[in-house]
């Protein structure tokens, strides 16, 4: 007898034991999803096809069925939820594991395939408490993960303020002492997710539970790939080298930092620390739950217009909006299009992200001009590119963004109060092989550096935080570059997170986390 519906939760993604074990022959006739589990925004750099970044892998020693399918495709989820669990019982969850749930697992090459990209999307990452339950006492060499999240953010490190506990700030869920790994669902409707979700925690019901939950989904309509704030969002992420680009130095799109695998998976080429073998492939991911205030952002955005000739006032607040991000709502960057958006730049990843802050082909930026985009812009800060020459060993510090949204759109009542009621945020996720030198690097030296890029510059005014104390900032006002801006609501605020390995498919088949 057919049991189509358990297979249908999964697609293609089951591999042929299971599908026979459940008495499907025909995987080809099975209803399929209706809609893709990715999304294609027309401002972030599309994703090789299967075989172009299978040319480039076979050129750089990757193995992309090695590579969980999460790690490499970043923003473009259109539905994902997160589970953190704890694990009760090691033996019997790496039994059920390696029987059950091994076989769901999605791949990069699965990812990569449209006509096998399954109908739940699944991955699984272990934080560094979670190895040590399941056995794993090896060193991975980043004393970050070790530590866990919440270790650093106590310690000052992430500008979180503190105490973590007070009402508001962090949810007990991220204490540090509860989450041992995370399931990454991806779909087109929550009911896939829901379906999947559920079927997994059947299968754990006597060695894990959940601990915590959060779903997130693409915006509606033509906000798809922007954040709740309304800007473009993942249009930086770097080309890999064995994924999008076969060779250094030839971006596929221009602007793209072409990165070595490496700086994204252990134990590749341009992994500076030493790792045991079997993390090769894998990569730390960083969680954190960011809460918007986006009723409240957009007050202080319109209270806030600078005082350009030409310009309307509606366009004198999305000016210094634009110049707080970086970018307009549509991806347009204020490098490029310093004074109104430009939509059709935006929408062109061919253009959108062709700039380095310099300008006449000079190899750094000009230290004393902020006339096309301050110091202080978010995108800036987190990427400074010519501002930091080549040969400085901040320049770098690379980061795959796989996050997405959560939460309800802004209503009516909250845009006429400017105030937030409902919980929405974004649920970012980074991908490195070393959160030292990637996520926490990028937070604490640079956006929390209220003198990076320069002395005096200020904090990022979106992600910087300054533990709840107000952040000046320089170079907003385009019209007087040296005022002081000072932001008294943090408009981003961390509820918490964790960091997280997310190892190989072939780590995950080892008697490490099966059995």
């Amino acid at each position: 007898m057919k049991t189509p519906s358990f297979y249908t939760l999964f697609g293609l993604g089951l591999c042929a034991q299971i599908a026979a074990a459940i008495g499907v022959e025909d995987s080809s006739s099975l209803e399929r999803r209706a809609d893709d589990i990715l999304i294609d925004p027309a401002a972030i750099p599309s994703l090789p096809s299967l075989d172009k970044a299978s040319a480039a892998a076979a050129s750089n020693g990757l193995n992309l069925s090695n590579i969980q399918g999460d790690l490499l495709i970043g923003m473009r989820k259109n539905k994902e939820q997160f589970v953190f669990f704890s694990i009760s019982n090691p033996l019997i969850f790496k039994k059920q594991f390696k029987k059950n749930v091994l076989p769901l697992i999605t791949t990069t090459t699965q990812i990569l395939n449209p006509p096998r990209r399954p109908k739940a999307s699944l991955n699984i990452a272990f934080s560094s408490r979670g190895l040590v339950k399941l056995g794993i006492a090896d060193n991975l060499n980043d004393t970050a993960f070790t530590a866990g999240m919440r270790n650093q953010a106590e310690l000052g490190l992430l500008g979180d303020p503190l105490p973590l506990t007070d009402p508001g700030r962090w949810k007990p869920e991220f204490s540090g002492s509860t989450i041992d790994g995370v399931l990454i669902i991806a779909s087109d409707t929550d009911t896939n997710m829901g379906g999947c979700r559920d079927a997994i925690s059947k299968l754990f019901a006597n060695c894990a539970k959940q601990v915590y939950s959060l779903s997130g989904a693409a915006r509606p309509g033509n906000q798809a790939g922007h954040e709740h704030f309304g800007y473009a969002d993942g249009i930086s992420n770097p080309a890999i080298q064995g994924f999008d680009t076969a060779s250094k130095g030839q971006p596929p799109f221009p602007g793209q930092a072409v990165v070595p695998p490496g700086e994204i998976l252990l134990g590749n080429t341009g992994d500076r620390n030493t790792r045991p073998d079997w993390t090769k492939d894998g990569s730390f991911l960083a969680f954190r739950q960011l809460k918007q205030l986006v009723p409240e952002f957009n007050q202080f955005v319109n209270a806030n217009p600078l005082p350009v000739k030409g310009l309307t006032k509606q366009q004198q607040s999305d000016l210094f909006g634009a110049r707080m991000v970086g970018r307009w709502k549509s991806g347009a960057p204020v490098f490029l299009s310093p004074r109104v958006d430009n939509a059709t730049l935006g929408a062109d990843p061919m253009l959108n992200n062709d700039f380095n802050y310099a300008l006449n082909g000079a190899a750094q930026a000009d230290p004393t001009d902020q006339s096309r985009c301050p110091f202080s812009a978010h995108i800036r800060k987190t990427r400074p590119r010519a501002d930091l020459n080549g040969s400085d060993p901040n320049s770098n510090h690379h980061i795959v963004r796989a996050g997405i949204p959560y939460g309800p759109e802004v209503t009516a009542a909250e845009a006429r109060t400017s105030k937030s009621t409902k919980d929405r945020g974004l649920a970012f996720v980074s991908y490195q092989s070393n959160l030292l030198a990637g996520f926490q690097f990028i937070q604490r030296i640079w956006a929390n550096n209220p003198n990076f890029v320069h002395p005096g510059t200020g904090f990022d005014p979106i992600i910087g935080a300054n533990s709840s104390q107000p952040r000046q900032v320089k170079g907003l006002d385009l019209t007087n570059p040296n005022r002081t801006v000072t932001i008294t609501t943090d408009f981003v605020v961390s509820e918490g997170g964790e960091y997280f390995f997310s190892p190989s498919m072939a780590a995950l088949s080892s008697s490490r986390f099966s059995a």
